[in-house]
């Protein structure tokens, strides 16, 4: 089986050829972060444009990397959301004229599930069913994973996620962008204990997020003029991992038994958030399962990976399949009291 993957859902404009035993033979990728970084985050016109721009040549080249056509593809796999809707509209579209013109099914994935499944391209001995934290820049939710398309939420932000606290803290302490990398290597540099930042949520029985007071204390703490930007990203990314690994122990004392607790998302790539949730597994005596870090970031290898899960699934998509701006994993779950839109 061999699978073509596209990605645009936000600043990453991604093609990849995955095949069903795991292997990558392909993967092209284009970053916008010249583009962006005059504006400290990303403009949705102007990821859009570039999405338009290169994803073509991206495809092209994929396939002379792999020494295939797309006669020798069996399913396209394109992001349909949740994203940025232009961008996810440039891929989704990119991939069903890419099917149309072939004659190959489409597989319209969730770019959740590219997250929620990319473990599983890198391991794999990680079976099903395992506990998950989906930590990125647009959302934070602790999920049983039981199959594609077979999500549980157990827990979701209910306001930001870790990985928009991370960009701000970069924005608010002049560190760069992208802000999860600066914010960590500034961090190396500072001390953990010096700024008291709080700890939203951590104690209480729901095992759910909370950002939005964390990034308005670290604001304060950069206005007070006090302490060094190191110190103030340090200790921020100390409060960020005892959140996250508070709330998900919280969530495996809910669980039946899993084979492993996993990490995916962009803040996976974090690597004092990758020690403390190993720590984490060990006290549970479970395994725990990372992405390698180029797995971490938006990829289209984690896309085609998906789409070869549910085509093996038999799960095909319609040439109408919608783009869409918000679509979660478990469609069942129940509104978070005082969430917003992205939970």
């Amino acid at each position: 089986m061999l699978i073509l993957g596209l990605e645009s859902s936000c600043d990453e404009t991604a093609a990849a050829l995955v095949t069903g035993d795991r292997r990558v033979l392909a993967h092209k990728l284009a970053g916008q972060e010249a583009a962006h970084r005059p504006f400290g985050g990303v403009v949705p016109e102007i990821a859009a444009r570039a999405h338009v721009e290169v994803l073509g040549p991206l495809v092209e080249a994929a396939l002379a990397e792999a020494d295939v056509t797309l006669a020798d593809v069996d399913a396209i796999a394109a992001t349909a959301g949740p994203g940025l809707i232009g961008g996810v509209m440039v891929g989704l579209v990119t991939g069903k004229a890419l099917a149309l013109a072939s004659g190959k099914p489409l597989v319209a994935v969730n770019h959740l599930e590219g997250h929620a499944l990319s473990p599983r391209l890198a391991d794999p001995d990680l079976g099903f069913p395992y506990l998950l934290l989906l930590v990125s820049g647009g959302h934070c939710q602790i999920l049983l994973v039981e199959g594609p398309g077979a999500y549980r939420r157990l827990a979701t932000t209910i306001d930001d996620a870790a990985g928009e606290a991370f960009d701000k803290t970069a924005k608010l302490l002049g560190l760069g962008f992208p802000g999860g990398p600066a914010v960590e290597r500034a961090a190396a540099l500072g001390n953990a204990r010096a700024v008291p930042l709080p700890r939203p949520l951590v104690g209480s029985a729901e095992p759910h997020f909370s950002f939005a007071g964390l990034k308005s204390a670290v604001s304060r703490a950069r206005d007070a003029g006090t302490w060094a930007a190191e110190d103030i990203a340090a200790s921020f990314q100390a409060a960020v991992v005892d959140c996250l690994i508070d709330r998900t122990r919280r969530a495996l004392n809910r669980v039946p038994t899993i084979t492993a607790l996993v990490v995916a998302g962009g803040v996976a790539a974090n690597g004092a958030v990758r020690a403390a949730l190993e720590g984490l597994a060990r006290d549970h005596a479970l395994r725990f399962v990372a992405p390698p870090l180029w797995l971490c970031t938006d990829n289209a290898a984690m896309i085609a990976w998906a789409g070869a899960e549910r085509f093996a699934a038999g799960m095909v998509d319609p040439l109408d399949a919608p783009a869409r701006a918000r679509w979660p994993l478990d469609g069942d779950a129940e509104k978070v009291r005082g969430a917003g839109v992205k939970a």
